[in-house]
């Protein structure tokens, strides 16, 4: 048995988070904010992913990383949101917690993806994060252990925690951006 919103949903279940600044963010770091939502109609299907994220310098052709990290802790800003959401323990970029890199447009990063992340059961990612970091993501490739780690992607900029959400919160935050 799942929570009673599978019921109420017939078994699609929806999250969001509110990205925030690192409230440790280094002075002259961007201040980044927006929403990602997720939605995941049934329990080992996709899990759609919008990203709508705002605050990044423009022009700036920075690419940045977005990743799910261990922990929904924000009592030390974004620093205590532990490491990668990695529950099957393989090396990064190959673990669910991994949303790659994004280059932000006119001071913007809107992107939709399907993770391999879950909603559902035990590795669920409900009560996580998501953290934006400064830099891109080298996707495993840095001939270093922190490459294989967390892909030596920078500074923590912006950080929120993944909690339960709405169909109705899904389907106006799609009506409102379309153009993703």
């Amino acid at each position: 048995m799942g929570p009673l919103e599978l019921t109420e949903n017939n078994g699609t279940l929806y999250a969001t988070c509110r990205m925030r600044p690192n409230s440790k963010l280094t002075t002259g770091m961007p201040k980044i904010y927006g929403q990602v939502m997720f939605k995941q109609e049934h329990a080992g299907g996709n899990l759609s992913v919008v990203i709508n994220l705002h605050g990044f310098p423009a022009p700036d052709g920075q690419h940045r990383a977005i990743h799910i990290h261990q922990y929904g802790d924000l009592s030390e800003g974004c620093s205590s949101t532990g490491g990668h959401y990695n529950p099957l323990s393989v090396n990064h970029p190959d673990h669910p917690g991994d949303f790659g890199h994004f280059l932000p447009l006119n001071g913007k990063i809107q992107q939709t993806l399907d993770s391999d992340a879950t909603l559902f059961g035990g590795p669920s990612v409900l009560g996580r994060s998501v953290v934006v970091h400064a830099k891109e993501d080298d996707l495993g490739r840095g001939g270093d252990a922190g490459s294989l780690l967390h892909g030596n992607a920078g500074e923590r900029l912006a950080c929120c925690v993944i909690g339960m959400a709405r169909p109705k919160h899904w389907d106006n935050f799609q009506r409102k951006h379309r153009r993703l």
